[in-house]
């Protein structure tokens, strides 16, 4: 019995590893698809059908192109920086459920790579170190654009941590856990006679909309690039980078936006809950593989969101986005908070409205 659990268990790991990768992968070909759509243009079309195989063939000109280390930079923390940039990109994935169960030989597998109690922490620590791997690029560079890059990058990402934390506390108000798999569970409930509708976002709506904001902020995407604005900072905290170190750069990126749009359809959207999925009658893991299946489309949906408001929206001036960040959304925040523990304790003490 626990050979199986260990065999399962590693096969879940490594499918979530490889999916990231993937999903990461192709994310770079699709968003330039999207920006031709957008632009009335075709994209890329040459490297295989469709241009299915551009993004293999971006990946082998970065392995082969030459790893160029400026004269005066710090060497070691030079290689460092996208390294680190990556590990924490890909560590984050590691506690997201991407399936309720499967039922194996009468035992209840997680389709989850590591599940923890306090899933949710552990992903905004894995968060937090990333912007390590950019500040210790832009510093190493001894470039100063990549060093104003890596400054924008930690100040930014420091101003919006503050209000997507306050976010995720009204959140647990509403779901009294840290778990990522109690939380989805718990909107497996019935909701409108509905079973699997008890999403969080009927609750939360401003939490979400807070949410989202700030997760284009931590993942440094339009309109909140500041820190690798070309127009000012000729690609900020990655300005002397090349080859695979640039690549990893670039990969982290769509990596962070396949993590943030995992969480937010987790926390918010049900996660691998979908309409009616108790009331079909359907043996276990066939609801489970469905489940699945839900909460890939629902990951894909917000990644092409973020692609969507790549080239729709300009990009803010760095006052307007510490002024959104520390004047707009840290208060709206709070009062959510506030508002979301006063609903609470008068629903549960009975009290009159």
């Amino acid at each position: 019995m626990e050979s199986t659990e260990f065999l399962v268990r590693s096969a879940v790991i490594l499918a979530v590893f490889g999916i990231t990768l993937l999903i990461a992968t192709y994310s770079t070909y699709a968003e330039r698809k999207i920006a031709a759509f957008i632009q009335d243009r075709v994209g890329p079309n040459r490297a295989g059908p469709m241009g299915l195989l551009q993004p293999l063939a971006d990946a082998v000109k970065l392995f082969f192109k030459e790893e160029f280390v400026p004269a005066n930079a710090n060497k070691f923390l030079f290689i460092a920086g996208p390294s680190l940039a990556m590990l924490t990109a890909c560590m984050a994935s590691a506690v997201i459920p991407f399936g309720n169960t499967i039922l194996i030989d009468g035992q209840y597998i997680n389709v989850q790579a590591i599940e923890v109690n306090i899933g949710i922490l552990y992903i905004f620590g894995v968060v937090a170190l990333g912007v390590y791997g950019i500040m210790i690029g832009g510093w190493a560079s001894n470039n100063k654009f990549s060093l104003l890059g890596a400054i924008r990058a930690a100040s930014q990402n420091i101003s919006y941590e503050l209000a997507m934390g306050m976010s995720i506390i009204a959140l647990l108000l509403v779901s009294s856990s840290l778990s990522l798999r109690v939380i989805a569970q718990q909107q497996g409930e019935t909701l409108f006679g509905i079973s699997g509708m008890n999403w969080n976002i009927f609750y939360q709506p401003l939490g979400f909309l807070i949410f989202i904001i700030c997760a284009f902020a931590e993942t440094n995407r339009v309109p909140f690039d500041l820190p690798e604005c070309e127009t000012e900072l000729i690609g900020g905290y990655h300005t002397e980078y090349s080859s695979m170190g640039m690549g990893l750069y670039l990969f982290a990126e769509y990596v962070n936006i396949f993590v943030a749009s995992a969480v937010m359809a987790t926390l918010y959207f049900g996660g691998y809950n979908f309409p009616f999925m108790y009331d079909l009658g359907l043996p276990h893991n066939l609801v489970t593989l469905i489940g699945t299946g839900v909460l890939f489309i629902k990951i894909l949906m917000f990644i092409f969101f973020f692609m969507w408001v790549r080239w729709t929206l300009p990009r803010f001036r760095y006052d307007q986005l510490m002024n959104l960040g520390w004047k707009v959304l840290i208060p709206l925040s709070i009062a959510n908070v506030i508002i979301t523990a006063a609903v609470i304790l008068i629903s549960e003490q009975g009290l009159p409205w």
